[in-house]
């Protein structure tokens, strides 16, 4: 993969996702290829940037076709003074460093109920964590997550350091995509 680190500067339609889940007041926009590949990874990554002059910090989302797409919450469309159907300029730039993820409350405590998880989690990088969490909350089912943080315990604690078997890209998995949007 080659990556092109540094600034990009791009137009995007904010849009309506079909399903919002339980807050309706968000957008997103779909970042195009050539903007992603300045990122250092197709997975989840952390930009600086600024949404028609005004700066934000944010994770892109992987959208399961190599490139990424930004949920843009209803704080950052009033500060911005954006709606969604609006055209807007997009500069994005990857971070220097990737930020620690937070990690989700469950999963906080499966690892402290297990000390060679917890020990085998701070010796990853962030990197490694942030797919850690991202493939334990990428869980449709509350099964499959519990399942998955007790696999991620079981791997951690024999100090695997790296989640195997999963795509953080969602391109040859096509488990990853941006949400569709409303019409």
């Amino acid at each position: 993969m080659t990556t092109n680190a540094g600034k990009s500067r791009f137009e995007a339609k904010l849009l309506r996702p079909a399903k919002p889940g339980d807050d309706p007041s968000w957008a997103f926009a779909v970042l195009p290829r050539d903007a992603s590949e300045r990122f250092p990874r197709r997975g989840r990554t952390t930009a600086e940037g600024t949404i028609n002059g005004h700066p934000f910090r944010a994770t892109l989302e992987p959208d399961g076709q190599l490139s990424h797409w930004l949920k843009v919450g209803r704080e950052l469309l009033d500060a911005a003074g954006v709606a969604v159907g609006d055209i807007v300029t997009l500069e994005l730039t990857p971070v220097n460093k990737e930020p620690e993820p937070d990690i989700p409350a469950d999963f906080e405590q499966a690892l402290a109920a297990w000390p060679e998880a917890r020990k085998g989690w701070n010796n990853t990088t962030t990197i490694a964590r942030v797919d850690w969490i991202h493939w334990i909350t990428s869980a449709k089912q509350l099964k499959t997550r519990e399942k998955r943080m007790g696999d991620a315990c079981d791997m951690l604690a024999t100090g695997k350091k790296q989640v195997c078997c999963f795509d953080p890209s969602g391109y040859y998995s096509k488990a990853f995509s941006a949400p569709e949007a409303d019409n």
